[in-house]
């Protein structure tokens, strides 16, 4: 089965994040594939470059590059929610890209099943 996720609360804000980053672990290990994870809102601060969580709790940022790189996952930021928030393209994550409406609309048409998180 193909999934795409969304992703719109930050990192911290809500258990959202967390929750999408083990679903999407879970549904990869069970060999499904996912074609695209949007960023999008406040998820966006999922991509910060230089984010930098306290020794002691999960580095979020880091886990979804490191899926993204052992799974070549496409983890899409919006551009709009981006500049809206600051985030530019040399503050972006290893792992991720920044892109527009029509990459979101691309992963709902042509996934299974497509998840809202946050």
């Amino acid at each position: 089965m193909k999934f795409a996720l969304q992703i719109n609360s930050s990192p911290y804000h809500s258990s959202a994040s967390l929750t999408a980053f083990r679903f999407a672990t879970e549904v990869l290990g069970q060999h499904h594939e996912i074609f695209r994870v949007f960023f999008y809102h406040d998820g966006i601060y999922h991509a910060l470059k230089w984010a930098s969580p306290p020794d002691d709790e999960i580095s979020i940022f880091k886990n979804w590059s490191e899926l993204a790189q052992k799974y070549d996952l496409d983890l899409v930021v919006c551009i709009s929610a981006a500049q809206r928030r600051g985030l530019i393209n040399e503050n972006v994550a290893d792992g991720f890209r920044l892109g527009g409406l029509g990459q979101l609309l691309e992963a709902t048409i042509l996934a299974d099943r497509f998840l809202v998180f946050g």
